[in-house]
């Protein structure tokens, strides 16, 4: 049952303390201030209304994990210290509506609750929050500058060998869970990870070596890891075979969701021995896997020296501003990343241009990055109908004062998405698949908004 708001936070225990720890920081009291919007809920109630029945135990209240995930994003910690820190914490227990007297919630509470009401509620609060700015007159839409960016997955380098070790051991790990349930005559997985750890260790002395053969031995020993896995993935499919006979009765249903665990990761271990065997064949690899604990994470290349190679998504990002001055401040409307891989800028334009036409945003001004080209830029623009499109080293019109401010403000788009990332936790996202990464992508971009219309109001 949804509960949006506790009610009356204070008690006895709050008359004791001194007035200075009683009131906000000044950062915390203007996003009080905004967060105590009762409009700022409605999204949720709806998807709630929509997609949950009205009876069972009820939840905490909405209030509170909305500012719980806000604090989360300005400073960065994880569901473990976000608790214990805002527990220790008069200020933010105020800030966060949670009596002195009262528990805080529970960590797996929030980290169910945010994959619940996922990225599209998310993105209804920005879009309510940048209604807010527009309605009362804090924030006045004049110029726009969209750039693209890589959110990184939650994984490690990937290497074809790692990830048959990570498949070898996550298997029997499996398996062993399902034997637990169906009986230890249903037959196991022997765990090959040693066996395979054992090759991986080779390949790095191997590769210490220097020598001019180390390619090979390094592809035949990628190719034992392989086979390896092959046999781990038979002894996982006759597993299944047997459990399925035996998934009747009491337990049933949590001996199939067991089956199916089992069975997804026998797919994605599948497609690692597939991998390995193009790549011993010189065949070409379209669908690349980086990782079977987060199988929609893809390999990027953006050109950066620093990192030549990244893994996640792809998120365009739009920044609304007043003006176009330097240091300009505005406000971000919800990211697009609708597509796996690495999208093109044009192929991302058309949902941004959508948004902001949801928004109801009209800008004078466009300013976009070289990677855009010219004519499918224009036709994406066409329903806003701006007076200037500047593309970066490809289309600027105006007078050369115009271009060169224009191209300042272009750059700070740069310095926008380093701000998100150092700030906002927008270099990587700690949830799992491209829902996940669009669910955390939207708590970085509201609580910018958030903290954007505070500096505003103070």
């Amino acid at each position: 049952m949804l509960r949006l708001s506790d009610g009356q936070v204070e008690s006895l225990w709050d008359d004791v303390l001194p007035d200075e720890v009683r009131e906000l920081p000044g950062e915390l009291a203007a996003l009080d201030v905004l967060l105590g919007d009762p409009a700022l809920l409605e999204p949720i109630a709806a998807s709630w209304q929509r997609d949950a029945v009205a009876h069972g135990r009820p939840t905490i209240s909405m209030q509170t994990y909305v500012r719980l995930m806000v604090v989360k994003h300005r400073t960065g910690w994880g569901y473990e210290t976000l608790l214990r820190e805002v527990s220790d914490s008069l200020h933010l227990r105020r800030f966060c509506l949670i009596a002195l007297g009262e528990r805080v919630p529970d960590e797996s509470t929030i980290r169910k609750l945010t994959r619940r009401l996922g990225a599209a509620v998310v993105n209804e609060l920005t879009r309510v929050v940048i209604d807010k700015g527009r309605r009362e007159k804090w924030f006045r839409p004049r110029a726009v500058r969209i750039d693209s960016t890589v959110v990184e997955a939650d994984v490690r380098y990937p290497t074809d060998a790692g990830l048959a070790l990570d498949s070898a051991r996550v298997l029997a790990g499996e398996a062993r869970k399902l034997v637990a349930k169906v009986g230890k005559d249903a037959g196991q997985v022997r765990d090959r990870s040693r066996a395979i750890a054992r090759r991986v260790r080779a390949m790095t002395c191997t590769l210490g070596r220097r020598t001019g053969e180390r390619k090979q031995q390094v592809l035949e020993l990628t190719e034992q890891t392989g086979k390896l896995v092959k046999r781990s993935i038979r002894e996982a499919k006759r597993l299944i075979v047997v459990a399925r006979g035996r998934a009747r009765g009491r337990g049933a249903k949590a001996k199939l969701r067991q089956i199916n665990k089992l069975g997804m990761f026998i797919e994605r271990a599948d497609r690692v021995t597939e991998q390995i065997r193009k790549r011993m064949r010189g065949e070409r690899i379209a669908d690349r896997i980086v990782s079977i604990f987060d199988p929609d994470a893809r390999p990027i290349r953006k050109g950066k020296l620093g990192k030549p190679n990244e893994f996640g998504f792809v998120a365009q990002i739009c920044e609304v501003t007043e003006n176009t001055k330097t240091g300009a401040r505005g406000l971000i409307i919800p990211a697009t990343s609708g597509q796996l891989g690495n999208p093109t800028e044009d192929t991302l334009l058309p949902e941004t241009v959508a948004e902001l036409k949801r928004l109801e945003i009209s800008p004078h001004e466009v300013a976009l990055d070289g990677g855009f080209n010219v004519g499918p830029t224009r036709q994406a623009l066409e329903p806003l109908q701006p007076k200037r499109a500047f593309i970066a080293g490809r289309q600027q019109p105006g007078s050369r004062r115009t271009q060169r401010r224009l191209a300042r403000y272009r750059t700070g788009t740069e310095g926008r998405i380093s701000h998100l990332e150092r700030g906002y936790g927008l270099r990587g996202s700690r949830l799992k698949d491209q829902h996940g990464m669009q669910t955390w992508t939207g708590w970085s971009i509201l609580t910018y908004n958030l903290d954007t219309l505070a500096i505003r109001t103070n």
